[in-house]
């Protein structure tokens, strides 16, 4: 992962565009072991083994299956994948549990390598012989699918890796290693002064988007102030050192509640070792890199270390007003091989795509006219809207061809395995 890895072109072919994006996931597995790819560390983790087949289930469960019940010559690989891969798809059928998908050590890798396969050169013969309409655009979020899942695999073998005492490496050559505390300064945080006034809001023009990111529609906005960059880890430290985590008027009720439940003294995969912290990465155990963002908090730590520092988190309408005023989305993506945020280097509003996933204090809700698509591809964001928070601007691991200023991520606020990290707002 030390080099810059190949992005989908958007102008290419879709077998170019398939091909790309399947061979990609492939190369995030190859670091891994057979064993690697069958732990489940805790319930919200899926195994690699299940990520590798169920984006391959997807196109066999949508796209080659109704094609072969109208003629094309496809034979299904093996009939109980369907129930064994299929993550929350009512309206297809049963699903597996997802808290046991650890426990199912058969069918082996090897043989779900070899699914890959089977469903990789039918798909290559249906593309060659052309697609329809619709079904190009389910080939499409089938693509954005897999991207999120390879983001997913990355978040879940590091919470896998973690819980082994040697915390072992996934890539211990990736690009950009961090010096640890003695890294240098970045530049002073700026509140950013952004006009209220009635703004418009979501996905418009052409180019692939998900249903949650529209419609577009008008919000309402008070002038506003956005932090220049990313909080760093040296000034969540701050916090954890001034007793954040034992102050309950800082947190919302159910996050002391969490804090309490949990025993959270710090970030998830912070490591206090003689009264000095690390952090555990996809490079392994480093010491903690001060200058870097402050990564896998969840919103309750979020929210709790913006009233600490006398501000708050943005809603998402402000984030993406003031997105919109940057040129091009470029960051620190996965393409970066970091598989890590990188402390902030320019003056202005920077760290806006990639680094971190950023909380807002936005509820995820459906947009004003949304309605969900017809049939099982509805089940894919509609019916998630309730209880979950809103996140923007990709991460470290998030492809770039995937991210786009619109884009609505969403967790639940207790959650914290994420690449997710902090923006105050005034």
């Amino acid at each position: 992962m030390s080099a810059p890895v190949p992005t989908p072109d958007p102008t290419a072919s879709l077998t170019q565009r398939y091909q790309a994006v399947r061979h990609f996931t492939e190369r995030l597995r190859v670091p891994l072991s057979p064993e690697d790819c069958v732990v489940q560390s805790m319930p919200d983790v899926s195994p690699t083994k299940w990520h590798l087949a169920h984006v391959t289930w997807f196109f066999e469960t949508f796209v080659l299956k109704p094609r072969a019940a109208a003629g094309f010559d496809y034979t299904v690989f093996d009939p109980s994948f369907e129930y064994l891969f299929n993550s929350y798809y009512n309206s297809v059928g049963a699903q597996y549990p997802r808290a046991r998908r650890g426990l199912v050590t058969r069918p082996d890798l090897e043989t779900v390598l070899a699914y890959r396969v089977h469903v990789d050169r039918a798909m290559e013969r249906l593309l060659e012989s052309g697609l329809s309409a619709s079904e190009q655009s389910v080939l499409e979020l089938g693509l954005h699918h897999e991207q999120q899942h390879q983001e997913l695999l990355l978040m879940d073998i590091k919470h896998v890796l973690f819980q082994s005492p040697c915390c072992p490496a996934y890539s211990a050559d990736a690009a950009g290693k961090h010096a640890g505390p003695s890294s240098g300064n970045v530049p002073p945080v700026e509140f950013l002064g952004f006009g209220g006034g009635l703004k418009a809001l979501g996905h418009a023009g052409e180019g692939f988007h998900f249903d949650n990111e529209g419609p577009r529609h008008q919000v309402h906005l008070e002038d506003y102030r956005l932090a220049s960059r990313l909080v760093t880890n040296g000034e969540y430290l701050e916090f954890v050192r001034d007793a954040g985590y034992s102050a309950p008027l800082l947190w919302l009720s159910d996050g002391w509640a969490t804090v309490q439940r949990e025993g959270w003294t710090a970030p998830l995969y912070w490591v206090e070792r003689d009264g000095e912290f690390f952090e555990f990465t996809l490079r392994g155990l480093e010491p903690l890199d001060h200058s870097a963002p402050v990564c896998h908090v969840s919103y309750f730590e979020a929210d709790a270390f913006a009233s600490w520092a006398r501000a708050r988190l943005p809603n998402e309408a402000e984030w993406e007003v003031a997105a919109l005023t940057l040129d091009n989305p470029r960051g620190n993506f996965v393409e970066s091989g970091a598989l890590h945020p990188r402390p902030a280097v320019d003056v202005g509003l920077g760290q806006m795509w990639g680094d971190v996933w950023e909380w807002t204090a936005s509820a995820y809700a459906p947009y004003p006219g949304f309605e969900a698509a017809a049939g099982a591809l509805g089940e894919y964001n509609g019916k998630f809207m309730v209880s979950q928070q809103v996140l923007r601007g990709g991460a470290c691991v998030t492809s770039q061809s995937h991210f786009r200023p619109t884009y609505r991520n969403f967790f639940y606020p207790g959650q914290r395995w994420m690449f997710s990290g902090i923006r105050l707002a005034r």
